[in-house]
């Protein structure tokens, strides 16, 4: 039986709900442990970053299409690089990938220091472009990894930990960096994120990874070598395995209400009232992380382990943020947002690390580069659509309420797809 044929776990998995288990993973696989902690670093940095720069767009522009902008231009990277990054995850040696990513956005960060007038807001749009173009390429590289240093009963609480620590470096993240844009300014967050970078690289030089699973060399075509070849080979397995074409599209359903990330950021700094600059979007933020870190681990005690209460539980997720966002819609001040985004994000981590497991479990490892890159710019391409509307009907006469009931409703659609796909895929399996 193949591994997405089963419906349970191996019986030797480690539960993900038991803290003990996370000691044993640490004690036992060291390699993860180094991967974890450099990404821990940088996403902490990266929080640092993204509150930095809301704080200055609002204060050269105070405009919600500045900070959608922003979002768009840290998304395009992936829509139109995917492709080829996924290719490269799958060719170049992967813990090379991701040092390179680290050194070169290290550099790029120190840039934003140089903007000081509206007139140069551009260049805070160019300087998103290349970071997340390094971010790109590292991204896939750095998951698809994952199932290279953890043994399979290791990978759900791999993937949880990830999940969790992403959204836990989120509110820590946040949280700092609001605190440190409001007492030492922008420009200390942006050095500190600098910094974040230069230490993830240092942690990474030590991580031992199998060669790129890539196959026999062969003489190379121009098909081969600007990775068309490649390419196609992707999107034919995708073709071939249907299953993972759906679990492929779960976070281009959240993205639909993508939006929501300029939404937290315009109420955090100019509808809720809350002293000290970045303060406000920096509590939302964190709150958007507690909730995300909670999420995975809640779902995986509730509904269990198993590949269908996996597939069950994403279901669940689009509904809770539905519900949440349009309870966010009609709360007049922060603190009444405030559970509605913790409850919100509860089920945006959930399909986020519930997709991101199974598809770690049911690709084969020369495939996985590029299947985690063919997700990711699915991802980007709607959830920048996302961010632009709502950053334009945010710079309009529209109510901004009303743009967050809008926003929660569409989760929706997405949510009642799963919940059929699942339906018709049980049916026919029984």
């Amino acid at each position: 039986m193949s591994v997405q044929d089963k419906n349970i776990l191996p019986a030797n998995q480690l539960p993900v709900h038991d803290w003990r288990s996370y000691r044993t993973l640490f004690r036992e696989n060291r390699q993860f442990g180094r991967l974890w902690t450099a990404g821990v670093i940088s996403q902490a940095g990266n929080w640092f970053n993204y509150i930095a720069i809301f704080v200055l767009l609002t204060k050269l522009t105070g405009s919600g299409n500045a900070v959608g902008w922003f979002l768009i231009a840290k998304f395009l990277p992936t829509t139109f690089l995917g492709p080829a990054a996924g290719v490269v995850a799958d060719r170049l040696p992967r813990k090379t990938i991701m040092i390179i990513s680290d050194l070169v956005r290290a550099a790029i960060v120190l840039g934003f220091l140089f903007v000081r007038s509206p007139e140069q807001v551009w260049i805070i749009y160019v300087l998103a472009l290349l970071q997340e173009t390094m971010w790109t390429f590292s991204d896939p590289a750095r998951r698809a990894s994952i199932p290279n240093l953890c043994k399979p009963e290791e990978l759900n609480l791999a993937n949880a930990l990830g999940g969790a620590t992403w959204s836990v470096m989120l509110a820590i993240g946040a949280a700092l960096g609001g605190f440190v844009t409001a007492a030492l300014g922008w420009e200390a967050a942006i050095m500190l994120d600098s910094l974040t970078f230069l230490f993830s690289a240092f942690l990474l030089r030590k991580l031992t990874l199998p060669p790129p699973p890539g196959g026999k060399k062969q003489h190379p075509t121009w098909k081969s070598l600007t990775g068309i070849s490649d390419l196609a080979e992707g999107v034919k397995y995708l073709m071939n395995h249907r299953h993972v074409a759906a679990l492929l599209l779960v976070k281009s359903g959240w993205a639909f209400s993508g939006g929501i990330l300029v939404v937290l950021t315009y109420f955090g700094e100019q509808v809720f009232s809350i002293p000290g600059e970045g303060s406000g979007s920096g509590i939302l933020y964190s709150i958007r992380g507690i909730g995300a870190a909670i999420g995975p681990i809640l779902a995986w005690r509730l509904m269990g382990e198993g590949k269908w209460a996996m597939y069950r539980a994403i279901a669940m997720a689009f509904f809770l943020a539905s519900v949440s966002y349009m309870l966010f819609s009609i709360t007049p001040t922060l603190w009444y947002a405030l559970p509605c985004v913790f409850f919100g994000h509860v089920g945006g981590s959930v399909q986020w690390v519930f997709s991101t497991n199974l598809l770690q479990r049911i690709v084969p490892d020369q495939f996985r580069g590029r299947v985690f890159a063919a997700e990711m710019v699915l991802f980007t391409l709607i959830i920048s659509l996302s961010t632009y509307f709502t950053g334009a009907a945010l710079d309009t006469d529209m109510n901004p309420h009303s743009v967050v009931f809008t926003l929660g409703s569409l989760f929706l659609i997405p949510g009642t797809l799963w919940t059929a796909y699942c339906w018709f895929t049980r049916e026919n399996k029984k």
